[in-house]
């Protein structure tokens, strides 16, 4: 087995079981807030949290520095941990120390950041784009696969039970990161950016506009997918469609976007990403817009889940790379670790937003409306970056 097959194998099984899990939280909305009798803006406020201490960059800039193995450890055992304590939950202390601290610092060191500067360390740049899509699809697959069998336990033995099984199988990620190579990685040569140390990326990078634009751009995609995937399942339940097709709708947000990440990875890798990016952003408005105009019914339900999942996670392999382009894949987890950042202060505020306004005036339409227009930003923001590789004697 080849180093970088076992490197994308271990990525690609750590992020499916990373994110299966992570965006089946949204099925515990319901039975948590009744059970603890709070609003629902107590339960988006720990998500909003958990989403913020996602996108920290440390977990990124620590991998940089001594190696992925044990950073992804840390994290799946901390995952474990924030489920266990959330399943004996008897105040909101509880939800936002587990679903917020604990699980949000988890996630930072066990999904996309940190795994995707593994593989970017250990596939050529011509390949790249393909290889962040088929871990991004696998994220996907996690979606498809858990997020049913979360909502069938739920059923089954109650949420709190259902949380202690989620523990067990998040463990599974320590177990996998045992295979990633010990110590930090041997620079590749040219290919893996200009010969710099840390800070001067950085200040490079915070100059540079192209990455600005990647920033702002990232924290419209954080907006969409953590509203949707946390507040999908109750907006169906309020139209009247039950739990399970709520619960489906997420399997197939999961299911299609396996297709949508691999294929627009592939097409990161004869295309120009920016140009795809832009696509897929306002192709996410035109989306949302048609569903808040017809009748939410279950096949509108599904349909809308089929195509906003094609759309879904499909910007990571193009974001992603776009930074590997630009400044190389030597600090790739620490920049791409900012640009998720931005990402993650996008979710925020999508997710708690969604809640607090639910509260207030009973409907979730004005945090729909906000969707588009966020979405028809990012795509026109996306046109004017510089995408050619950096190098010293570059302005930004």
């Amino acid at each position: 087995m080849s180093p970088s097959f076992l490197i994308i194998l271990i990525s690609a099984v750590s992020v499916a079981i990373g994110m299966g899990a992570r965006q089946s939280l949204g099925l515990f909305l319901q039975p948590i807030t009744e059970s603890l009798s709070i609003g629902r803006e107590s339960f988006s406020l720990a998500m909003a949290l958990q989403n913020i201490l996602f996108g920290l960059p440390f977990a990124g800039i620590l991998a940089d520095k001594i190696g992925p193995r044990w950073v992804v450890v840390g994290g799946a055992t901390l995952y474990a941990g924030g489920f266990a304590i959330l399943s004996i939950a008897s105040s909101v202390s509880n939800l936002y120390i587990g679903f917020g601290v604990m699980v949000g610092l988890a996630l930072s060191a066990t999904a996309y950041v940190v795994v995707l500067g593994a593989v970017a360390r250990v596939v050529p740049p011509e390949r790249r784009g393909s290889a962040f899509g088929i871990v991004t699809a696998a994220g996907s697959f996690g979606t498809f696969a858990v997020v049913p069998l979360m909502q069938w336990l739920i059923n089954t033995v109650g949420w709190q039970a259902t949380l202690w099984y989620a523990a067990i199988v998040v463990g599974v990620i320590a177990i996998a990161a045992m295979g990633y190579p010990y110590g930090k990685p041997e620079p590749r040569g040219h290919e893996d950016g200009p010969d710099e140390d840390l800070m001067d990326v950085l200040n490079n990078a915070r100059k540079h506009s192209g990455y600005l634009l990647l920033n702002a751009g990232f924290f419209v995609c954080g907006f969409h997918v953590a509203f949707i995937a946390t507040h999908l399942p109750s907006y169906l339940a309020d139209h009247g469609l039950p739990k399970m097709v709520a619960a489906t709708a997420l399997s197939l947000i999961g299911l299609f976007n396996m297709g949508g990440s691999y294929l627009f990875g592939r097409l990161g890798d004869r295309y120009r990403k920016k140009y795809l990016l832009s696509f897929l952003y306002g192709t996410r408005s035109v989306v949302i817009s048609c569903f808040l105009i017809v009748p939410v019914t279950n096949t509108t339900a599904l349909i809308f889940a089929c195509v906003i999942g094609f759309l879904w996670l499909a910007t990571v392999p193009l974001t992603s790379g776009t930074v590997a382009q630009i400044f190389g894949s030597r600090y790739l987890a620490t920049l791409y670790g900012f640009v998720f950042f931005s990402h993650q202060v996008g979710s925020f505020l999508g997710v708690w937003l969604g809640g607090r306004i639910y509260d207030a005036t009973g409907s979730y339409n004005p945090v729909w409306i906000g969707a588009v227009i966020l979405g028809t930003f990012a795509a026109l923001v996306h046109l004017p970056i510089k995408d050619q590789a950096f190098t010293r004697q570059q302005t930004a």
